[in-house]
């Protein structure tokens, strides 16, 4: 089955990890360090987006809520709709706090930041 893009539905995450994310702007702002799932809804809680860094050192890393990224095929990335500005001021977390607790708080600041309907509230 396709999306409305014509993309596939499905997609292997080690395709995902890896790929260069892109603002608004054109530029690129990282690329995707690793993906969160929700095993109770079976969905992407967020990818994790490292930026800012140089070989690993004071790389900040974000969580993005999985419906806001955009696979652009002629970029060979995924483009997401925020500024620059809005990337640099979002809540920023060690790859510790994006996984403690399940992920949870990095998730849900997110989706509050981003102002991206929760995916959870959608499940019937």
């Amino acid at each position: 089955m396709t999306t409305p893009s014509g993309h596939t539905e499905a997609i292997a995450a080690s395709r995902v990890i890896g790929t260069s994310v892109y603002n608004t702007e054109g530029k690129s702002i990282g690329s995707i360090e690793d993906v969160m799932l929700d095993k109770m809804s079976n969905g992407i809680m967020f990818a994790v987006i490292g930026f800012g860094g140089f070989l690993g050192m004071g790389e900040k890393y974000h969580a993005i809520p999985w419906a806001t990224l955009d696979y652009d095929e002629d970029k060979g990335g995924y483009v997401v709709p925020f500024t620059k500005e809005q990337l640099q001021a979002a809540p920023a977390y060690s790859i510790e706090e994006l996984t403690g607790a399940d992920g949870e708080a990095a998730r849900d600041a997110s989706f509050q930041y981003y102002h991206v309907k929760p995916y959870w509230h959608l499940i019937a």
